[in-house]
């Protein structure tokens, strides 16, 4: 019976999305990027909270870890989504046009490989650097865009973007080293910087979080020196996001205590 549904589940996923059996009097996350790292343990711990949540994948039929999640878990909707994708976004937002969004979690990103993330100057892949730009500035900013009113009809009205210190001028490394990606995250800080001035008017509190370096390659991927798991850069996360208030809109804030992280 288990291996029947995990096939129909794969099947609703290759297509479009599965409509979880969410519950009116529970908040509701969305989280961009829910299958795998930091994204999906958001979609762990949100659901272990008895929440809705909304799980985004590019490619949900092969993300494994998430299907299983949602399995066990039936407030759990895995919806396909590429944020690089904006005529699926729309179409996403149309879908979901009565579903408010307590929480809406910009997370999905593209991240340097390990091996190429100290190339210098004459290592600098331009497809790649575009494609950084699509997904970590453009993306989260898509997204925001089609789903505000979402937000807006909600009763906590949050909307959070995972940054990194990479992208800030004053804390960023002092070297050369991921030149796309740090750039997208720079991008991405102003997007949301400016945006920052207009979502007060719709009583909407948007917050940039640092989530620190964390492991997001597993148990057998390479591990960065002084690496975190996603387990607790996701506990602290949320347990800062729970307590942001309209006063936190526009800040840019390390997972580790809520202390501001200069542009």
């Amino acid at each position: 019976m288990r291996i029947a549904f995990h096939a129909l589940l794969i099947a609703i996923l290759a297509t479009g999305s599965a409509f979880a059996e969410f519950n009116a009097e529970q908040p509701t996350a969305m989280v961009t990027g829910g299958n795998r790292g930091i994204g999906l343990e958001f979609v762990r711990q949100l659901a272990e909270r008895d929440w809705n949540v909304i799980a985004t994948a590019r490619k949900p039929e092969s993300a494994e870890a998430l299907t299983a999640l949602a399995e066990s878990h039936p407030n759990i909707s895995v919806v396909q989504l590429d944020v690089t994708d904006h005529a699926r976004i729309d179409a996403l937002a149309i879908e979901y046009k009565d579903q408010p969004i307590d929480v809406l979690i910009n997370n999905a990103a593209i991240t340097p490989k390990y091996a190429s993330a100290y190339k210098k100057l004459d290592g600098v892949d331009f497809d790649m650097s575009e494609m950084s730009y699509a997904v970590n500035a453009e993306g989260p900013l898509k997204i925001a865009q089609a789903f505000m009113p979402n937000i807006a009809a909600s009763e906590q009205k949050k909307l959070i973007v995972i940054s990194s210190k990479a992208g800030s001028f004053a804390t960023g490394p002092k070297m050369p080293m991921m030149y796309s990606y740090r750039a997208s995250k720079a991008a991405l800080n102003m997007f949301m910087y400016t945006l920052a001035f207009e979502t007060p008017k719709k009583g909407v509190t948007l917050t940039l979080l640092s989530p620190g370096m964390v492991n997001t390659m597993g148990p057998d991927g390479p591990k960065m020196p002084k690496a975190i798991e996603p387990s607790e850069s996701v506990s602290k996360m949320l347990a800062i996001i729970d307590g942001l208030t309209p006063e936190d809109n526009g800040r840019f804030i390390s997972y580790e205590d809520g202390s501001d992280i200069p542009w």
